[in-house]
């Protein structure tokens, strides 16, 4: 059986290994163009492309998928089976036809709840306390296939969206190398996703990651966690901006005095802040134009002038 795989970030890179390493033909891998990264805008390959070249699988990087060109080139090759994980595009009516067995996504959430690109982001922001995997049949829209396998893991309170990746790529390269022989031997039964249960997790905006303190400390200590460690959530310190990558909740019901922001107490311990409802103790900051480092290291260093009654804005 030949197999087409298209994925292109980290999380996809597990259900590729596995495919390979267990006797799977992948004939080629389709993965987002390279783009520039860091600082000095190096060209930089996605993490697909790395893994499929260390295994000397060709590689097929088109801008656009749907422009002809790059559907015909896909149509040449013929594939019993097209898996995609995290590939970025949505496939063409006549690429999604051509397999025999069908085009399946493996995909990052219990749908039909959080479709779309960051579905462990929101999922975490949101509070959720558990998530998944769902692999479905692909369809001209965006996450909508009829699902084929589901399975689902649970979120701990101090879970980040980088623990519950990685526990989320191993458990979907799992459950790809359990779905597809019941997908061959026609085992499996479709079931159509619940339209009245869908929600979507849109990829993450600036605006997303700003810190606002009026929400309550449960609200933000969620946010916090869910942007961890990409890509961080912030605040303002003097107008410049300052990321907070891990705080503590020092108190869930108590509303301040002060203003939402306001900056209670500063101590080796942390940097307590007043929220719109409770109190959140800032563990590891990053101040603008500086390495991560703990709140208190901040305080003894380069936030040595910072005292109680300053704001985060």
């Amino acid at each position: 059986m030949q197999i087409v795989f298209m994925g292109t970030p980290d999380f996809a890179v597990p259900c590729l290994e596995q495919l390979i390493s267990n006797g799977y033909s992948v004939t080629e891998v389709v993965t987002q163009p390279d783009r520039p990264k860091g600082r000095k805008k190096e060209m930089t390959p996605p993490p697909v492309k790395v893994a499929a070249l260390k295994y000397q699988i060709p590689v097929f990087q088109p801008e656009k998928l749907r422009d002809q060109e790059a559907v015909e080139h896909i149509l040449s090759l013929k594939p019993d089976l097209i898996v995609t994980a995290a590939y970025g595009q949505i496939l063409p009516k006549e690429i999604i036809q051509l397999p025999k067995y069908g085009c399946i996504n493996v995909h990052a959430s219990l749908l039909p709840k959080y479709r779309g690109g960051a579905p462990i982001h929101k999922s975490i922001i949101d509070g959720e306390t558990e998530t998944g995997v769902t692999i479905m049949y692909m369809v001209e829209k965006l996450d909508a296939g009829d699902i084929l396998t589901q399975v689902k893991v649970p979120i701990e309170s101090t879970d980040t969206v980088g623990t519950v990746h990685d526990k989320l790529a191993e458990v979907g390269s799992g459950l790809l190398l359990e779905t597809i022989p019941r997908l061959i031997k026609g085992e499996l039964n479709p079931i159509k996703q619940d339209e009245t249960k869908v929600s979507f997790a849109w990829n993450i905006k600036r605006e997303d990651e700003k810190i606002n303190w009026n929400k309550p400390a449960w609200e933000i200590y969620n946010q916090i966690r869910g942007l961890n460690p990409w890509p961080v959530a912030y605040t303002l310190l003097n107008e410049d901006v300052f990321k907070v990558w891990w705080a503590d909740i020092i108190d869930l019901e108590k509303k301040s005095e002060d203003r939402p922001g306001t900056i209670l107490e500063v101590s080796s311990d942390g940097i307590e802040v007043a929220c719109g409802k409770g109190i959140l103790r800032l563990l590891e900051v990053q101040p603008a134009g500086k390495k991560k480092l703990s709140a208190s290291d901040f305080v003894r260093g380069a936030g040595a002038g910072l005292t109680s009654g300053m704001h985060f804005s």
